[in-house]
């Protein structure tokens, strides 16, 4: 004899298992996803570059594991290095003129930005949502000025 489930019971309802990650108290998610370096062979502007890939990647590969290191050819140009992010950015660092420690830097840079754009922090205005309670104080709009 086969069990039949009765009518009466309603399925259950469960939320979402799985849950987003996100950058908070207990978690930290690297932002950058990719990292590119394009450089010439043969142009003296690329030689530091070079070296560096050749010196250093490995190791720069295995603590960031999180991070996908591609190189590429780029005939005839400057060397670049860019980072690709989570939120569809990228940013363009140029390595020519550089040396080998100034170009670790320029990656270390590209390693702990986030993709998003800069925002001026000096010249922003202060924005509210909701009117002060005795407006804007004003001295012309004072009946007898102040006498001292």
């Amino acid at each position: 004899m086969a069990y039949r489930v009765p009518s009466t019971t309603k399925p259950l309802l469960r939320a979402q298992l799985t849950s987003r990650p996100a950058n908070g108290h207990l978690a930290f998610i690297p932002q950058i996803r990719k990292l590119v370096f394009e450089f010439c062979d043969k142009w003296p502007s690329s030689a530091n570059t070079r070296t560096y890939i050749h010196d250093h990647l490995e190791e720069l590969a295995r603590t960031n594991p999180h991070v996908e290191i591609v190189i590429r050819q780029r005939n005839q140009r400057e060397p670049i290095a860019r980072g690709f992010y989570l939120n569809g950015r990228d940013k363009v660092i140029p390595l020519n003129g550089f040396e080998i420690t100034g170009i670790q830097k320029k990656v270390q840079l590209l390693l702990d930005a986030s993709g998003a754009k800069i925002k001026p922090l000096k010249r922003r205005t202060v924005e509210s949502t909701t009117e002060a309670a005795r407006g804007i104080w004003s001295g012309l709009h004072v009946d007898e000025p102040f006498k001292i």
